[in-house]
């Protein structure tokens, strides 16, 4: 199926986002005899089911609650993680500093919990390909039914693949073919000769990556490769602003370091870039530092297998949930 998003009336199965008093937020998923419980009283689905996006509806205590469907930021930071997600920001930063198009052939790994998979998937359009690579089903699957959520079903542009990237990628894609790779794991380095080969000339990489050590080596494998043009690394801090009349001053709060995104491209097969003068600096690594980049240090955070297994079913509900909205929502369309 193409990668839309419901329009209309909400229907059995949409996912909805209600904010009730005091601003406090509410994510259903509509259910023909489903009820929304909170000290404020009883909000009942149906009434719900068939009104307008936007619309306000009213619960047993007299509360008027605001609905609408989530947008993709307020879904991705809802919906059931197995892994840690990619913050809204950082994945709209990969989107555009990746220069993901419409179209594009593009491989992801990890996949997580598949936020950044809908924001690529998004970008590529229904023209373009996403191939995901998870080491882990059980994380495997619940990007895939947070992602059928989402859209209602699986997109045909999305394909993903349980097993090692650095094992997998030349199986999946002849060398030279991929437009873009998008790393989300722990040592990006132990996969990137594997990334090279199968990216165009010209074609990027781009790495997101928790720590600073975690930074250093990556940059300077990919320096010492060769293969690649100068990379280039950041991060994104978001400030909210409170406006109110003439009380205007920033958060108290702001979503600061989440990650670091680094970028770089392949160099044509024979090319040598001209040569970067830089400070002198420590480049070279020990077997010290190396021990500081092992994923108990870097705090590789894990979940239980029991917990695992209640986001899993919760990301599957959800999705089944979804299908019968779209499946709705396509026996309606021959007689609009």
């Amino acid at each position: 199926m193409s990668a839309v998003r419901p329009t209309g009336p909400f229907r059995e199965g949409d996912r909805v986002q209600l904010t009730g008093p005091k601003g406090r937020l509410h994510t259903i998923t509509l259910r023909s005899d489903g009820e929304l419980h909170t000290h404020h009283g009883v909000l009942r689905h149906s009434d719900l089911i068939g009104q307008p996006d936007g619309s306000v509806v009213t619960n047993s205590s007299g509360h008027d609650y605001l609905a609408l469907r989530p947008l993709l930021r307020d879904f991705a930071m809802s919906m059931p993680r197995g892994a840690a997600i990619v913050y809204p920001k950082d994945a709209a930063q990969i989107v555009m500093q990746a220069d993901i198009f419409p179209g594009a052939t593009v491989v992801e790994a990890g996949v997580g919990s598949g936020a950044l998979s809908l924001a690529l998937l998004r970008a590529i359009g229904n023209d373009g390909r996403l191939v995901s690579f998870e080491r882990r089903e059980d994380f495997a699957d619940v990007a895939k039914a947070n992602v059928e959520t989402f859209f209602g079903g699986a997109p045909d542009t999305w394909e993903v693949v349980v097993g090692d990237l650095a094992e997998q990628l030349p199986v999946q894609f002849p060398p030279g073919t991929v437009d873009r790779v998008v790393l989300d794991m722990l040592a990006p380095w132990e996969c990137m000769d594997a990334v090279a080969d199968a990216l165009t000339p010209g074609g990027v990489v781009i790495c997101y990556i928790a720590t600073a050590t975690q930074l250093s080596r990556v940059a300077e494998y990919i320096r010492g490769t060769g293969l690649f043009t100068e990379p280039d690394a950041s991060e994104t801090m978001v400030r909210g602003w409170h406006v109110e009349g003439l009380a205007v001053r920033p958060d108290h709060r702001m979503v600061a370091h989440t990650g670091f995104l680094l970028t770089a491209r392949r160099l044509a097969p024979g090319a040598i870039p001209p040569e970067v003068r830089r400070r002198a600096s420590k480049s070279s690594f020990s077997d010290e530092d190396v021990e500081l980049w092992t994923p108990g240090a870097v705090g590789d955070r894990e979940i239980t297998d029991k917990n695992l297994r209640k986001r899993v079913r919760e990301a599957q509900k959800a999705a089944d949930g979804a299908r019968r909205a779209a499946a709705s929502r396509q026996a309606e369309q021959p007689s609009q």
